[in-house]
């Protein structure tokens, strides 16, 4: 069943902080056509404020190792600035923080255009913020259901196929 059109304005913070990655310009609207999308099909509405940081493998396993206790990179991070639970968008959703050497190598090891598999982990990231997770296999399911609805809104193929 489609869901409500967004009525959400989300204020995006971005910084390249290390990595390569695509122009800024490019990422910007990488990252506002990803949380328009995501936030249409989950029907989130409201005004709030996004992070999101492209860094590289080093600056992520730092924060992987102190906030996970996982001490390696990884693709994607979400820091919720508010508990879950919540009826309308907090004044802040949170940071999402990518990995340019682990995006950039899952893509190329799942022959995968870049931007898509990094527009992927862009949604996966905002719907962590918005309270998804995947700790069991019901969660991961409709995590991976939700995804997969927003990204062929995108024209991007199924990630999980």
């Amino acid at each position: 069943m489609p869901r409500a059109k967004s009525i959400a304005a989300i204020d995006i913070a971005l910084a390249v902080e290390a990595g390569a990655w695509p122009p800024e310009p490019r990422l910007e609207a990488l990252v506002r056509a990803a949380v328009d999308a995501a936030c249409a099909e989950q029907g989130v509405s409201g005004e709030s404020e996004l992070s999101v940081i492209f860094t590289d493998d080093a600056a992520i396993r730092e924060l992987n190792a102190g906030w996970r206790g996982k001490d390696k990179p990884t693709n994607v991070l979400s820091f919720p600035a508010f508990p879950e639970g919540w009826s309308s968008l907090p004044p802040m959703l949170g940071d999402i923080v990518l990995a340019a050497e682990t995006v950039a190598r899952e893509a190329a090891d799942e022959d995968k255009p870049f931007e898509n598999h990094l527009t992927h982990l862009i949604v996966h990231g905002f719907l962590h913020l918005v309270g998804h997770d995947h700790e069991d296999d019901a969660e991961a399911e409709a995590m991976e259901a939700a995804e997969r609805r927003i990204l062929a809104a995108l024209a991007i193929p199924d990630p999980y196929a």
